[in-house]
């Protein structure tokens, strides 16, 4: 067993995919590290302006091989069954996801979506299934 004399970091990659130029643009920030225990901030941001409540930004995970879950909704309201260390508000007109106390389970991807009231269009950051632009994976090293 190898020991080693510092926290691991939690890096946080986003993976860019090209989105539909037609629709607004979400992007997330760039990645950032975190120390298990810590907490991070992941922020998401839209092409054509500040995301407000109005926009009803939501906020998914998916882990490999599972359906996308919800984790927050009308900016800042959770399902019941998803933990307090998730929460969400919106900080410098961008929609923001904190997580506190982070642990191993929330290695995933992270993704969040906004109503942008156009042909009522929710407009999401994973294009492959809704149409626009970055995915945020919260990944530990082995």
């Amino acid at each position: 067993v190898m020991k080693s004399h510092h926290n691991p970091c939690v890096p946080l990659f986003v993976m860019l995919i090209s989105g539909v130029s037609s629709q607004p643009m979400m992007t997330l920030e760039p990645s950032e590290s975190v120390t298990p225990g810590g907490t991070v901030t992941l922020s998401c941001s839209l092409s054509t302006g500040a995301i407000t409540s109005s926009n009803y930004p939501f906020w998914f995970q998916q882990k490999p091989g599972s359906a996308p879950q919800l984790l927050i909704y009308s900016t800042n309201t959770r399902p019941s069954s998803i933990t307090t260390r998730f929460s969400g508000s919106i900080s410098s007109d961008d929609a923001a996801l904190t997580i506190t106390g982070v642990q191993a389970e929330d290695e995933a991807g992270y993704y969040c979506a906004v109503y942008t009231g156009s042909s009522g269009s929710v407009n999401h950051s994973d294009p492959a299934r809704w149409g626009t632009e970055t995915k945020t994976s919260l990944v530990f090293p082995p």
